[in-house]
């Protein structure tokens, strides 16, 4: 995974561009995230740090969490996620990454919880095509066929049907990064971005970069 930070969705708004045009963005506040604790290749077998963000009472943190706390002097989190980082160099226990590890105009992918829409039939969960609403039909919103009678007589698994929607950790990818503002720790991505305002989000270096055609 590429370098990357913590933060929590603020919402959506929109802004103009340079041609007039309206683009959707939305708003992030990213760090500052101390750095808890610092993994490597000799002692733990990966590179990684561990970020938190978003500060709670101390009597919010057990006892355990406090003595972990102890060796960065940092305040008790509400969001602690490891993010696997390729070089280590320049980073330390007690130290803190901010807003300022991106700029305008890179990508970045955005990870986080879904929004939970509770029970869902398969139209809404899986965009089935629905019957007739006409002539007599008896066929509307259902399931549907599920499979063969004498032969499996079973539903095979991974059938498309009625269940629990959202709510899974999703991840939106490419993201263009549109304005940084250190000074409110906020970033601002053109699009959206996984889950509900307030929801906590990890977000990190593109992986995957769309390259641009080049014109012949």
């Amino acid at each position: 995974m590429a370098i990357g930070l913590l933060g929590k969705k603020i919402g959506m708004t929109q802004m103009f561009d340079d041609n007039g045009g309206i683009v959707p963005i939305t708003l992030i506040e990213a760090g500052p995230c101390p750095i808890l604790q610092k993994k490597t290749v000799e002692t733990d077998g990966y590179n990684a740090l561990q970020l938190s963000f978003g500060e709670k009472k101390n009597g919010r943190a057990n006892r355990p969490m406090t003595g972990h706390l102890a060796a960065s002097k940092a305040k008790p989190a509400r969001f602690i996620r490891e993010l696997r980082f390729d070089d280590l160099g320049g980073y330390d226990v007690g130290g803190a990454l901010d807003v300022d590890l991106f700029k305008p105009g890179e990508r970045v992918d955005v990870a986080g919880v879904s929004k939970g829409k509770g029970f869902a039939g398969p139209i809404k969960r899986h965009h089935t095509t629905r019957g007739p609403e006409t002539h007599g039909s008896m066929y509307h919103r259902r399931t549907g066929s599920l499979g063969q009678s004498a032969w499996p007589s079973r539903v095979y698994k991974g059938k498309p049907m009625a269940g629990r929607l959202g709510g899974a950790r999703s991840t939106i990818q490419n993201l263009e990064v549109v304005r940084v503002d250190k000074e409110r720790h906020q970033l601002i991505l053109r699009g959206a971005v996984p889950g509900a305002d307030n929801g906590y989000l990890i977000i990190s270096k593109a992986v995957r970069v769309k390259k641009k055609a080049v014109k012949k």
